[in-house]
């Protein structure tokens, strides 16, 4: 899941997951070894695995700096830093260097929810009315839980219009909290609260305000005081343009097939609680760590965090969703895990309670092009093999529609007008740009190399979804298209391929 500035045309259409949702935990993990005596270190063969893997996937995703944190039970065996935290100076990443976490710090404020929830100064089921005045109508069944799992139905605040100039939150304006708590009421609702899972960053944004209304502190202030210096992490604060911060990474897009410093935005939208903190892959062990037994939050908080919030018609919402995480599973062991993006970063922190296995990756390179979810996935089956993701294998195709789905990715890759391509309303703009980051996302002699389906989700309407390999054995993307009943396009995307090892 990730917060960003989203509107480029290779955005990946579906995430890959593996396995199905696990059953929700009946209490928090065990509690950690208590030193680091008692974990094995890596060996240097792993480690060396872990390195050739972690280099040649980030040359994939053309990353320039990646941080990788392997702990066992909170402590760490591998913190390691690769490629450059700022391109212009040549300076490396180090386990140190502090990058932006996206919507993976969503766990933190849901935690701080949880925290005050404890002390009974928040109600988890209470009407967020109880604590926003300016609530509309259509909030009166949303609670705080509902914001927690993203389940309200509010509106969503960051499509492009609304964030562009002159929009209601444009990303170049500074706002009041206030002010973003009336512009987000006064969006139309989406559906009816607590029937219907719908990821929106705008639950958050609300409930950083919730902190500072019912504490009096920033909801960054309240996370320093409560978690992070009691922890020494030190490094783990809200993001700031103005403050000289040691090891702060730079942040990377890709545009027209070349490395971009990230977009400037306003103080407001680096300071919202749907996703603006830096940390490191080290204080994230002194994290990692103390989500092991009751150091942060009750077992039954723990328990209400990492478990599938349920809808009104009794069944856990289909994403796994709980507060702040997302529960799944990878060869039947339980996954907690969360994925951020924002201002040319992107992040993940995937958990295997039962095996006491955590990988964080941080990387300074837009969402666009950077999976640090997929390379925590492959990195997690080195260490462990049992969660090793199983290879996708190819499926039966349709030759009419592979050859014409070739065909679509060679004209968009030389930036064709697509037009007459697209379903209408689909929103495609030509634009050359597009065609030159298609360039940069794909392989070299992709074109002599197979077109290989490797999921299929046919509708009976006619239309669906399609994934192809695409690109030289070992160097390899997905291309995932949408086609409307027509048959005609209605969306596209080149991501890295979970499938590279």
């Amino acid at each position: 899941m990730s917060r960003m500035i989203k509107g480029l045309a290779l955005a990946v259409l579906m995430t890959a997951t593996a396995g199905s949702h696990a059953a929700a935990a009946d209490s928090a993990a065990a509690s950690a070894p208590a030193s680091q005596a008692q974990i094995a270190p890596l060996s240097s063969a792993r480690q060396a695995e872990i390195d050739r893997y972690v280099l040649a996937e980030m040359a994939r995703q053309r990353a320039p700096g990646l941080a990788v944190g392997v702990y066992r039970h909170g402590v760490p065996v591998l913190m390691k830093g690769y490629g450059l935290a700022d391109v212009e100076w040549g300076a490396p990443v180090a386990s140190d260097t502090r990058m932006q976490t996206g919507s993976l710090g969503k766990q933190f404020v849901a935690a701080a929810i949880l925290k005050l929830a404890e002390e009974g100064r928040v109600d988890l089921d209470a009407p967020v009315a109880r604590y926003f005045p300016e609530a509309p109508r259509g909030w009166a069944d949303v609670t705080v839980a509902n914001l927690l799992s993203h389940t309200s139905g509010i509106g969503a605040y960051d499509g492009d219009k609304l964030t562009g100039p002159g929009g209601a939150f444009d990303y170049r304006k500074d706002f009041t909290e206030d002010q973003l708590a009336a512009a987000i009421a006064a969006l139309p609702t989406e559906f009816e609260p607590g029937t219907r899972w719908s990821y929106n960053n705008a639950n958050y944004v609300l409930l950083g305000i919730l902190i500072r209304r019912v504490t009096g502190q920033p909801y960054g202030d309240y996370l320093n005081a409560v978690f992070f210096a009691p922890l020494g992490m030190s490094a783990t604060r809200v993001i700031s343009d103005a403050d000289i911060i040691p090891r702060r990474a730079s942040g990377y897009e890709m545009h027209d097939g070349a490395l971009r410093n990230q977009a400037w935005v306003s103080p407001t939208f680096n300071a919202t609680a749907d996703g603006t903190i830096y940390s490191t892959v080290e204080d994230m062990a002194r994290w990692d760590r103390a989500l092991y037994g009751d150091a942060l939050l009750s077992p039954e908080s723990m328990r209400k965090m990492w478990t599938p919030f349920v809808l009104k018609d009794g069944k856990p919402n289909a994403q796994g969703y709980g507060f702040g995480w997302n529960i799944n599973a990878v060869n039947g062991q339980r996954r907690i895990m969360h994925n951020g993006a924002w201002q040319g970063f992107t992040s993940t922190m995937t958990r295997y309670p039962d095996l006491g296995l955590t990988v964080v990756v941080f990387a300074n390179l837009d969402s666009s092009y950077g999976r640090p979810d997929l390379i925590a996935r492959v990195v997690a089956g080195l260490v462990e093999p049992e969660v090793m993701p199983s290879l996708s294998p190819a499926l039966p195709d349709d030759p009419a529609r592979a050859e014409r789905l070739r065909a679509f990715l060679d004209r968009a890759a030389t930036g064709e007008d697509l037009t007459q391509d697209f379903s209408p309303g689909s929103g495609y703009r030509p634009d050359p740009g597009h065609g030159r980051d298609l360039t940069a996302a794909l392989p070299e002699g992709w074109r002599d190399a197979p077109m290989t389906l490797v999921r299929d989700l046919s509708r009976p309407d006619g239309g669906g979804r399609y994934s192809y390999r695409v690109g030289p054995v070992g160097n390899t993307r997905l291309f995932t298209v949408a086609l409307a009943p027509s048959g005609r396009v209605a969306g596209y995307g080149v991501a890295a391929d979970p499938d590279n090892r």
